[in-house]
This record gives structure tokens, sequence and C-alpha cells, in this order.
């Protein structure tokens, strides 16, 4: 079997990907990696506090190795960052890198360019799987999530902070991807078959942040490469309870 790890976002998407290579038995899933921005101790884009980061992973019941980066973090320090990372996983006998991307061809390309001279094979558990279904099957495996973030070109605030049912699926504007894939939202994942137990959470405060290009926004590995990103999000504070 296969020694791997699962890049860890706290969402949906990641949780689905570790669900589905647990259930091929063709990798062993033993550690978990993801980024949080150092600045504010909060997991990258989806605002997440770190120490339900970890309550995650101690659920789960993997080991989980954070990389904390700073907002101001161009894409070439990104990259050495990551290489640093991936080349530990390498010298500990990992073989193989997950992700829970689903249909983002230029972002599947970028990981796949990265970890080819690595040593590192990486594999994507749910590519080009219907996204209707995903989140369907997501909810009848009987996970839980709540939406921690909203992008406000897409959902408007009252969406952020909602736990995702099939009530939250039919509300989405028909120009929303149903897993938001296109970023429309993000997602804190408490409770399902990956967890001995729910992750205890009170619902904070709803805060809107906007961000506006840097001088450098050509080499900050936060911007989208689309000149036009998205400038404003809703963030759902998650307050620990444990």
């Amino acid at each position: 079997m296969n020694k791997a790890y699962l890049n860890w976002s706290s969402g949906k998407d990641s949780a689905l990907a570790l669900y589905y290579a647990n259930a091929q038995n063709a990798y062993k899933v033993e550690k978990l990696l993801t980024t949080i921005n150092k600045d504010v101790g909060r997991v990258t884009m989806h605002g997440v506090r770190k120490e339900l980061l970890l309550k995650q992973a101690e659920k789960i019941g993997l080991p989980i190795e954070i990389s904390e980066l700073s907002a101001e973090t161009s894409m070439e320090e990104y990259n050495l960052k990551m290489k640093k990372a991936t080349d530990s996983l390498v010298d500990a006998g990992f073989t193989h890198s997950l992700f829970g991307d689903i249909f983002l061809e230029d972002l599947k390309q970028y990981r796949e360019d990265q970890l080819k001279n690595i040593g590192l094979t990486p594999v994507f558990p749910l590519w080009k799987k219907d996204t209707k279904e995903l989140i369907s099957e997501f909810l009848e495996l009987g996970f839980k999530a709540i939406v921690v973030c909203t992008n406000s070109k897409y959902l408007e605030e009252s969406f952020c902070g909602r736990i995702i049912d099939h009530d939250f699926i039919s509300d989405l504007p028909e120009n929303v991807d149903p897993c938001g894939e296109n970023g429309e939202f993000h997602t804190f994942v408490f409770d399902g078959p990956i967890f001995s137990s729910p992750v205890e959470f009170e619902i904070g405060e709803k805060v809107k942040r906007s961000y506006k290009p840097a001088e450098n926004d050509d080499d900050n590995c936060f911007q989208d490469e689309d000149k036009s990103w998205d400038t404003e999000f809703c963030f759902c504070d998650l307050i620990p309870k444990f």
C-alpha cells in the first residue's frame, strides 16, 4: 500500500478525498498537510482558527504538518516553502500526495508540475466527478460542514455561517457550483465517517474583508491569476468549544 499524505484544507472536498482514499485501500494516508496565514493564525482562505484545525486532525486520528506563510508571501517563496515540506515528506518515505481538486485543470497542472521533480505522485480522488453528485454523497455519508467563507461576487452574506444541507444546495444561485469549486464558498467539516466524534465549536461574528492588490501582486501566492481577482469576502468566525 502506498504511503501518502493529504493536502488538507479543513473543508469538505479534502474530507471527502480522504474518505475515498481510505475506501480504495490503494493508499495509506498517514499525515495531513496544511498551510495557515501565520499573521492571523488561521487556515489560508478559509479563515478557520488553528486550534480548530488541530482538533480536526485529532478527531480524524492523523498527525498534521502545518506550513506557516505570511499574507505577503510571494509565489517564489511559497514554492520554496512547499518544496522544503515535500522534500521532508519524501525523506520520511511518502510516495503519494492527495488533493481534493475536482475540475480546475490549471490548478491540477500546477500541482503536477511542482511534484514531478520531487519524487511524489499526485493523486486526485475526486477528479472529474459530478459536483452535484459529490455534494449529495457527502451529505448521505453523514458528513457535516459549515460555510466559513463566501465570495461576495457570487453569494450574499446570508449564506456565510450556514450548515451545508439540501436546503443550502437548493438555495444556491445557478451560477454557483454546488461544491464551490470556483472559490464561491469555503467550509469547515466538523463531523462525519472519518471522525471519531464531532469537533465542538460556537458560531462567532461574521466579518466582511476587502483586499486590495499589492504593488507586486503578480508575484503574490494568494492572488488569482485573473487580473479582476475577487476582493471582498465574508468570513464566519468559529470559536473552539473544548
